[in-house]
């Protein structure tokens, strides 16, 4: 059997997963995938690997009292056991108070993340790709290390209520630090794609060269409050501990900055600057995802924050019982809305700020204001009257996403980028922000 079923055989499998159940309820949620990496460190190879995983999880349930259980083999007599398994874990489990039951059937909004160019990469594909980066990298006397990595897979569940779903995605990430020879100059530069037609290694290493040969040289600036234009990859390592912050039980609870005294939510109040606006969509040609959660609940196109004010935090379908309202599950995609300026541009339209490209080791403060601690890293940078003028030490900052969104000055093109701290994927545009708070230096190149 394929690792990668087509919708019909994971239909098929699903089904007779399911005969075999004698539980009140039962879920099975199927999983395969293909994945391939090389990596690279001082202008060399030095590891090529692939992974493939299948993987079935059977939850069954007996009234509120719910086991699961899961297995990597799929013959007839293992696909009876894992369901024999996870009856027998139920009926040996306390009653889940939060246990909802299984959804009827749903019908799922149309989402496409699934690309022939990425599914098809081979060994030769991503050597390739690579050997394009460290001739670049050879010929501009730097040290490279990066990382390619291709997934080609999909997901599948079905219940005992009829609930079917599917969907096949791909996915291509790169990253890259190139440094000088002396060690002084650091750049980086990381992208991620459904389709790897559109990745182009050879563009992504020139931005991390300029960046590493533009960072020699750098001077101290004093710490303090200043203009800053964050690349799209810096600010969504601060803008994702927003996203991850909007769930409905924990402001409820009082446990998060979306909670307001007695109970209440910011739900509704304009929190940020007017013209943030903050969405997920599915079907978004380019930052496609899954059209359900992983309960089985529908996503669809949803607004967070609107024009500033909050619109939406997430229920789980528990919490939106208990509360009176419609569940909502969390987004799995995240795009901020932007203006059309290029980043070139809010440098132009700069008299005295900092560039900074990449953010990292960021680490939360006070949950209650969304405060955060971190570091610039790999090329920061002293613009003056609309140029870079020089490289800068790198600092490390105090922030919160809020406070920062409330000092927005100008807002560029969106692009999608990949955080480098969760490698997950969203569209968000630069940031021009005022007042950014930076607290001390740090050595780090």
């Amino acid at each position: 059997m394929s690792v990668i079923l087509t919708e019909a055989e994971a239909r098929t499998l699903l089904q007779k997963v399911l005969s075999y159940s004698k539980a009140d309820e039962c879920e099975a949620n199927l999983l395969g995938e293909i994945r391939g990496n090389i990596r690279y460190a001082l202008n060399e190879v030095s590891t090529s690997g692939s992974l493939i995983n299948q993987n079935l999880a059977v939850q069954s349930a007996f009234g509120k009292k719910v086991g699961v259980a899961t297995i990597d083999e799929f013959d007839e007599a293992s696909l009876e056991k894992v369901v024999r398994r996870s009856e027998e874990l139920a009926l040996l489990a306390p009653e889940n108070p939060e246990y909802m039951g299984v959804l009827e059937p749903q019908q799922y909004v149309e989402s496409t993340g699934y690309f022939e160019s990425t599914a098809k990469i081979t060994p030769e594909t991503r050597a390739v790709a690579v050997g394009k980066s460290l001739e670049l990298s050879d010929s501009e006397k730097l040290t490279a290390a990066g990382f390619l990595e291709n997934h080609n897979g999909y997901s599948a569940m079905m219940n005992s209520k009829g609930l079917f779903a599917y969907y096949p995605s791909t996915n291509v990430n790169f990253s890259l630090t190139a440094r000088t020879e002396d060690g002084t100059g650091s750049g980086y530069v990381i992208k991620g794609y459904h389709d790897f037609d559109k990745l182009d290694v050879a563009a992504a290493t020139k931005i991390a060269a300029q960046k590493a040969q533009g960072s020699v040289g750098a001077r101290a600036l004093e710490p303090g409050k200043y203009t800053v234009i964050l690349e799209p990859a810096a600010a969504a390592v601060l803008l994702e501990n927003l996203y991850f912050a909007m769930d409905a039980r924990s402001a409820d609870e009082g446990r998060s900055f979306f909670s307001n005294p007695g109970g209440k939510t910011k739900i509704g109040e304009i929190i940020v600057d007017e013209r943030v606006t903050i969405y997920s969509d599915p079907a978004h040609t380019d930052l496609p995802a899954s059209p359900w959660s992983g309960d089985g609940q529908v996503q669809k196109k949803t607004m967070w924050i609107e024009k500033g004010v909050v619109k939406n935090l997430s229920y789980s379908r528990y919490w939106a019982q208990q509360k009176g309202v419609s569940p909502l599950p969390s987004p799995n995609n995240m795009i901020m809305e932007g203006g059309t300026a290029t980043l070139e541009e809010l440098i132009s339209n700069t008299e005295r700020g900092i560039l900074v490209t990449k953010l990292w080791y960021i680490r939360p403060v006070d949950p209650q204001t969304l405060l955060l601690t971190g570091l610039t890293r790999d090329g920061t940078f002293y613009i003056e009257n609309g140029e870079i003028r020089y490289a800068v030490k790198n600092f490390r900052f105090n922030e919160s996403p809020v406070i920062m969104l409330n000092n927005l000055d100008t807002m560029g093109l969106p692009e999608r980028t990949v955080s480098t701290e969760s490698n997950v994927s969203y569209i968000v545009p630069p940031l021009k922000i005022r007042e950014f708070t930076f607290t001390s230096l740090s050595d780090a190149i």
